[in-house]
């Protein structure tokens, strides 16, 4: 950096939810809950959580957005010059609202940044996919909107739809699950029956998605075979969400991502009355009102902020 002005980004990665029922490691939606990354070049890695839910991360290049930035500028050749990054979010940590995806979102951002890569979408989609290991949540953050892909030997194929007319009612338990123990539960193999009828169901589900056949969206995210029968189970408070939510105008319920957290899909004139009735319905637990993020990701270059290294 000797002779010339430190460079400064700001970084906006939306969160999401993913799966939406029968749509496994498929279907995401970005939502309008926000990981924020202001990055300043320096002489060395910090990290400052402007969150206090983010204090619990490490505060030097071991944390996770920074591995992702060296990595990626590993990956051509490249080494990042170290930076300062002021760190905010609201999205909620380990309750299956895209919270890792964003992180990873926003390194693979800040490296194509710093090292003048000058990646495409679908490069950025291909290296975040590798570190989240399927394309829905990383999709959804980096595109915005609806989402629908898959990953294979060659790659990542993605969709993306906007302007879908729904809000999402998110009701958040205080504890978190385990992503692992999510994943435990479910069978490590379907017979090819089974395979053909799941995967009619998300067909079905996605062409309702399209079409705006929401009361068909909600039976196919009730007849999902890939994942909500096993998972349910680890989670108590389902049946009665579902229950409360069908009565007061959701068209469909659904785990988001591997849980905690259950996703109540409705119409946007429907919403606010029904996020009333769950914040009364579960007092217990973080019920918020989301509405679909149209825009992806973003990284705006900036005039350096002076501020302090630690708070």
């Amino acid at each position: 950096m000797k002779g010339r002005q430190p460079r400064s980004w700001k970084i906006i990665v939306p969160g999401s939810t993913a799966n939406l029922g029968a749509g496994f490691d498929s279907l995401g939606l970005a939502l309008n809950v926000f990981l924020t990354v202001e990055a300043q070049e320096a002489d060395d890695w910090q990290v400052i959580p402007l969150s206090s839910a983010l204090e619990v991360f490490p505060d030097d290049e071991s944390h996770f957005i920074v591995e992702v930035v060296k990595e990626v500028a590993a990956e051509y050749g490249k080494k990042p010059a170290p930076c300062h990054l002021y760190v905010s979010s609201d999205i909620p940590l380990t309750r299956g609202l895209g919270s890792s995806a964003a992180a990873v979102v926003a390194g693979v951002e800040l490296a194509n940044a710093l090292c003048s890569l000058n990646l495409t979408q679908e490069t950025k989609l291909v290296l975040a996919n590798r570190f989240e290991g399927h394309p829905d949540n990383v999709g959804a953050s980096l595109y915005g909107g609806f989402v629908v892909s898959c990953q294979h030997e060659k790659g990542v194929n993605l969709i993306t739809v906007p302007d879908l007319p729904i809000d999402v009612v998110c009701v958040i338990p205080k504890a978190e699950l385990k992503t692992s123990d999510s994943r435990n539960v479910l069978p490590s193999t379907l017979s090819f029956s089974e395979s053909v009828g799941a995967g009619a169901i998300s067909n079905v589900l996605v062409a309702a998605f399209l079409t705006g056949d929401w009361e068909m969206v909600g039976k196919m995210m009730k007849r999902d075979r890939y994942h909500q029968p096993h998972r349910r189970k680890l989670l108590p408070h389902y049946d009665a969400v579902e229950k409360v939510a069908d009565r007061f105008g959701a068209f469909g319920v659904a785990l988001s991502g591997a849980g905690p957290t259950i996703a109540c899909f409705v119409e946007r004139e429907a919403s606010e009355w029904l996020h009333r009735q769950l914040e009364q319905s579960f007092p217990s637990m973080d019920v918020r009102k989301l509405s679909i993020a149209q825009s992806g990701s973003s990284i705006t270059l900036q005039q350096p902020k002076v501020r302090p290294s630690s708070l």
